[in-house]
């Protein structure tokens, strides 16, 4: 691949090389393979259920285990709120108030989405927000007629020269609505559930990945709500910000996996999904890690039952940890017996999920140390499942890689070969859904940390199609943050109840249950 100097210069001033470009281009010639589906992974095969004194058990060892831990909260926060408004964007793009009523529209559209969305209109946790622009801008909106007002209640909301929610960060959108008009967005909900489980003596610890234009606005909100979280939460708050590396960006290429060049001649990166937070994660100073996305929160009442699940959560990391670092030490003398080997393999089969060569008893007594040390000493993350509701994204399936490895990932579905019908049945028959809902281990049984970025899988990359200025391009997203990102990490997952997921997608998701105060 010939790039000028001035090409050079540009790789170099975004923090990357032209060997790591080069690569990236490589992977657009040669593909990316699909995930090779051994089975699903279900209740017994791969997935625990827990009893409720199994459930008691964990929280309670949680408590009281967390005080020696330094605990934090990772919630990526740098996603716009556009894809939540998409139907109501369309609407003020096709909707003429003079051709027709709201009614007919929704009719001839079959808008099953804005039908609701003006039937629950006076329930979202804006409207009183909305109306009183309303009201202040357009003194006569009450003598208007209800399709003019339910056609300027949206044009308020997503004009840019009003509210302009459609580019608004998600975390800061009115969620919910509290007693005397009290508004929460999901950042401050974060942080009011985050005090009921990752708080030690001195604070609760909070970072989010965030677009760097919007901190202040981030800054400004922590102002509003800091005093009140306090003091219903009795406890002080740490929150730090970080933003997707530029370093992170990929490069885009045409359909002839030639690079491509914006109308200046310049070279064309694109940012390369979730999977770049790999960098902010690696970044972070904690013992234990919670990863929740920004959207996934509740109303103060359902708190308690979803914070339940994060110390259940926790409590089995501690303890597999613990045994896992004891047999690490041991492993590191390297005086064992042979049964001590045997019970290392067994706990990394049995409570790891970690498949064990056929061939280990036949390896050297020197080998098999240097097997199980490799295969213990790694980051562990204990993943929440929730039985499969039809939600779209990824889910637990047993795969295996190039090597011949087979181990418990999170997939999603645009890495399985639907064209294959064995790949296809397996997909089919999974049962839950991965609700991103991660507590992580990411340091070893000596204290120090691990280096993050040597855990995943390049191979999990995903290549999407796009375009700019009308013309087609190819564009390279990393592994997903909690699929390949973390590949080649000890992998346990569990079944939490549907309770614990409650995600913001679209706008009438605010009308759920869990996000309605009533």
């Amino acid at each position: 691949m010939n790039f000028s100097e001035k090409d050079i210069k540009q790789i170099e001033r975004k923090g990357l090389s032209l060997k790591k470009v080069e690569q990236q281009i490589a992977l657009f010639e040669n593909g990316l393979p699909f995930s090779n589906l051994v089975s699903e992974a279900t209740i017994g095969n791969g997935i625990l259920s827990l009893k409720p004194d199994e459930i008691s058990y964990f929280s309670s060892l949680f408590d009281k285990t967390k005080g020696e831990k330094c605990i934090l909260k990772f919630v990526p926060a740098s996603g716009a709120a556009t894809r939540m408004f998409s139907f109501l964007f369309e609407f003020l793009d096709e909707y003429s108030v003079r051709k027709e009523s709201i009614n007919s529209y929704i009719n001839r559209h079959k808008s099953k989405d804005l039908s609701l969305f003006f039937i629950g209109i006076e329930k979202f946790p804006f409207f009183h927000i909305v109306q009183e622009h309303l009201q202040e801008k357009y003194p006569n909106f009450d003598s208007l007629s209800l399709n003019e007002q339910g056609l300027m209640f949206v044009q308020m909301m997503l004009d840019q020269d009003k509210l302009d929610y459609g580019n608004y960060p998600k975390g800061l959108l009115p969620f919910h609505l509290y007693k005397n008009q009290l508004v929460a967005t999901a950042f401050g909900e974060h942080l009011y559930e985050s005090a009921l489980y990752s708080s030690d003596d001195e604070s609760t610890k909070l970072h989010f990945t965030i677009s760097e234009k919007h901190e202040h606005k981030f800054d400004e909100e922590f102002t509003r709500i800091e005093e009140k979280v306090e003091l219903k939460t009795d406890s002080r708050f740490e929150i730090s910000f970080s933003y997707q590396k530029e370093s992170t960006d990929t490069i885009a290429v045409t359909p002839k996996n030639k690079p491509f060049r914006n109308d200046d001649g310049t070279l064309l990166f694109r940012p390369s999904g979730h999977g770049a937070l790999i960098e902010n994660l690696n970044d972070l100073e904690a013992d234990i890690i919670f990863i929740k996305n920004i959207d996934n929160v509740v109303t103060y009442k359902y708190k308690e039952e979803v914070a339940k699940y994060k110390k259940v959560l926790a409590g089995i990391l501690f303890e597999v940890q613990k045994q896992a670092f004891k047999y690490l030490d041991l492993l590191d003398n390297g005086d064992l017996s042979e049964n001590q080997l045997i019970e290392i393999a067994e706990f990394l089969v049995n409570k790891m999920n970690v498949k064990i060569s056929s061939e280990f008893e036949k390896y050297s007594l020197k080998y098999q140390i240097e097997y199980l040390t490799e295969k213990l000493n790694r980051p562990i993350r204990v993943c929440g499942m929730v039985k499969n509701e039809g939600e779209p994204g990824g889910g637990p399936f047993w795969v295996k890689d190039e090597s011949g490895n087979i181990s418990l990932q999170i997939v999603e579905s645009a890495q399985i070969n639907k064209k294959s019908k064995r790949q296809k049945e397996i997909l089919k028959n999974a049962t839950h859904f991965n609700p991103v809902d991660l507590v992580c281990g990411i340091k070893n049984h000596k204290g120090e940390k691990f280096d993050l970025r040597k855990f995943v899988d390049p191979k999990t990359a995903f290549i999407t199609m796009k375009t700019k200025t009308g013309k087609d391009l190819k564009a390279l997203e990393l592994p997903g943050l909690w699929n390949g990102s973390m590949a080649n990490w000890n992998t346990i997952f569990v079944e939490v109840p549907l309770i614990t997921f409650n995600p913001v997608k679209t706008v009438n998701d605010l009308l759920k249950a869990p996000h309605q105060i009533k």
